[in-house]
């Protein structure tokens, strides 16, 4: 291991043992650090961004709020028609620490591509969604998956998904465009807590219910998976240090609460 690798391990280490182990001092030592990104009554200050629809047009109310959670929800949808959706947070982040808690629901869209059922995602590092074109079915991102219990075995949640960028992984850059992580399967209709943990371009870990799951380094553009994209904003290579945080609408639905963001120096 080179000196930057152990490094980056070592302060990995450090922090992730300061959030495991003395949380409630540290919150309660520096609660502002804390950010919360919704105010629990109403979208302000988030941008929706659906397929076929141009930035800001939130579709048949995809995004809404409900009993104090952010829902994506398909009552006024008439067919899914491959309306992929991604709702932003208005500004980027480099290096944070974001907590949620997600929960499926029991929609699902039938005409949705089958792997969308009990499956939807948080999007970090993406390009500004005011670049997404209309007819650009994903950003160009990162993605931490959420998947849910569907009856057929093992599904863990927390995994890794690259729409147009690619990953190092286990020292070597990784042609998957999702990487399993370690997590248990859980039932589809139980809160379940998420962490991201983002240094820049050089390590980002995911963790489920506060076990770490996965990790990876250097994310960056390249890879497929996403079209309709500007050919100018797709630089195969480039380093991904910031970026947009979006919450997704592939068919299911879901419900987001407590999203909150701590920025790291």
């Amino acid at each position: 291991m080179n000196k930057l690798k152990l490094l980056l391990f070592s302060l990995c280490l450090i922090y992730l043992g300061a959030c495991n182990k003395n949380s409630t001092s540290i919150d309660e030592k520096a609660p502002e650090q804390w950010q919360s990104l919704f105010n629990g009554k109403d979208l302000e200050g988030w941008i929706p961004k659906i397929h076929h629809h141009e930035v800001g047009d939130n579709f048949a109310n995809t995004f809404r709020v409900v009993d104090g959670k952010i829902q994506v929800n398909y009552d006024d949808y008439p067919e899914f028609n491959e309306r992929y959706g991604h709702l932003f947070y208005k500004e980027p982040f480099s290096s944070y620490h974001l907590k949620f808690e997600y929960k499926f629901t029991e929609q699902w869209l039938e005409d949705a591509p089958s792997y969308t059922y009990r499956n939807s995602g948080i999007m970090f590092h993406s390009q500004d969604p005011k670049t997404i074109l209309k007819e650009q079915n994903w950003p160009i991102s990162v993605e931490y998956q959420m998947l849910a219990d569907e009856g057929k075995g093992p599904r863990p949640t927390g995994n890794m998904c690259s729409p147009g960028t690619e990953v190092i992984f286990n020292h070597e850059m990784d042609p998957r465009h999702c990487i399993s992580s370690t997590s248990k399967t859980y039932p589809w209709d139980e809160w379940v807590s998420g962490d991201l943990i983002v240094f820049r371009d050089s390590l980002v870990i995911h963790l489920v219910n506060g076990d770490t799951v996965l990790q990876y380094t250097k994310p960056q553009i390249g890879g497929a998976v996403v079209e309709g994209f500007d050919p100018a904003i797709k630089i195969d290579g480039k380093l991904l240090t910031k970026g947009f945080i979006g919450l997704q609408s592939e068919g299911q639905g879901i419900e987001f609460k407590n999203i909150k963001i701590k920025t790291l120096e």
